[in-house]
């Protein structure tokens, strides 16, 4: 009975110590769902031809110790987690157009059973800027959309979570790490 005792405590102890784990990622895969995700919402615009999205690159961030142990590595990244995003944009669209757009991706989300979790319309005297962005339950990718005055620009974010990643992982030298809009018929 003390064994026991004594190994659910230090089970306990670990789970509070470490926090909860990260679940595992892999790169590849995780970069070819944030493409498909893009190209779906590229593809939700619906913009006319002349509305080309720009050529984007992955960047991926570091994420953090849980638990009790993250005070002890204050402000240090773990090497073996990371968060991925995909950000990309189209220049030069006119905010009715941009309105339209974003109402069909919206629309889109919303019938995918994706979750609002941000309303990003704002305005102030030098800037009006239109924006949400949408969480999908089950795994936690988001999607934010931004439209402002003053360059006429939707920007799109599409973020993936953080993941342990493999010990092979190197960010800076990975192959999936560019995304080129397709122009085809799909879902988000």
């Amino acid at each position: 009975m003390t064994v026991t005792l004594l190994a659910a405590a230090a089970v306990a102890g670990n789970a509070v110590w470490n926090g909860a784990p990260y679940p595992s990622a892999d790169p590849d895969a995780v970069a070819q769902r944030l493409k498909a995700r893009s190209d779906e919402v590229y593809d939700g615009f619906a913009l006319p031809e002349k509305y080309a999205a720009d050529t984007s690159e992955f960047d991926t961030s570091g994420c953090y110790y849980r638990g009790l142990r993250g005070i002890a590595h204050i402000d240090r990244a773990r090497s073996d987690v990371r968060s991925f995003g995909l950000d990309w944009s189209v220049p030069g669209v006119p905010e009715a157009a941009a309105r339209d757009a974003q109402r069909r991706v919206r629309q889109q989300l919303v019938q995918k059973g994706w979750k609002l979790t941000l309303e990003g319309d704002r305005a102030g005297t030098n800037l009006r800027e239109l924006g949400f962005r949408f969480e999908e339950p089950e795994g936690g990718d988001q999607i934010d959309v931004r439209w402002n005055d003053s360059t006429t620009t939707l920007f799109i974010s599409v973020y993936a979570p953080c993941g342990q990643v493999p010990d092979s992982f190197v960010d800076h030298n990975w192959g999936e790490a560019d995304w080129h809009p397709k122009r085809q018929p799909t879902g988000i």
